[in-house]
């Protein structure tokens, strides 16, 4: 389907899809970095600019904000490697530090550290937790299952329910 776009151009058209190149449009673009930002050219702006960036992985890292650390991890690297290695060591320390945070994100220590803020420190009531009882014990001892109670036999009564009599003679046989 083709439109006419609604500027003055008469040659101007804009071409509208149903939406199945959306795969291959999305393909050609990438997820931007902070590496393609512009560099500053001078070493105190670009110290400044790295100090900038580790406070913002810093916070996005607190934050859980993913992406907005990533960026600024990318952006903070391309700086580092635009500064010689002798200038700016506590930014790099920092920034190694902050790596080291968003590389553990995902981790099974940050999960159960997820779960350990999750659960109340303190219970309302005041009692005490009861002792944990040792696990082998209980797992060699089995509870006897509960004794099936025997019902006998037992009929609905169908007249009461407005079906009809409860004669033996007309109830069909089951076996």
């Amino acid at each position: 389907m083709v439109r006419r776009s609604q500027s003055s151009n008469p040659r101007s058209v804009v071409v509208l899809t149903s939406g199945t190149d959306w795969g291959t449009r999305a393909a050609g673009q990438r997820r931007s970095s902070g590496a393609e930002s512009e560099i500053p050219r001078r070493q105190p702006a670009k110290i400044k600019a790295l100090q900038q960036a580790v406070r913002l992985a810093n916070l996005a890292v607190d934050k859980k904000n993913w992406g907005t650390a990533r960026y600024a991890l990318s952006r903070a690297r391309a700086l580092t490697d635009a500064l010689p290695a002798n200038v700016a060591v506590r930014e790099r320390e920092k920034l190694s530090a902050v790596r080291k945070r968003y590389a553990a994100r995902n981790t099974p220590a940050a999960k159960n550290a997820k779960q350990a803020k999750a659960t109340p420190a303190k219970r309302a009531s005041g009692k005490k937790p009861a002792p944990k009882k040792s696990t082998a014990k209980s797992a060699a001892q089995q509870p006897k299952p509960a004794p099936v109670r025997d019902l006998g036999d037992r009929f609905l009564n169908r007249a009461a329910l407005g079906y009809g009599s409860t004669d033996e003679t007309k109830r069909p046989r089951t076996r």
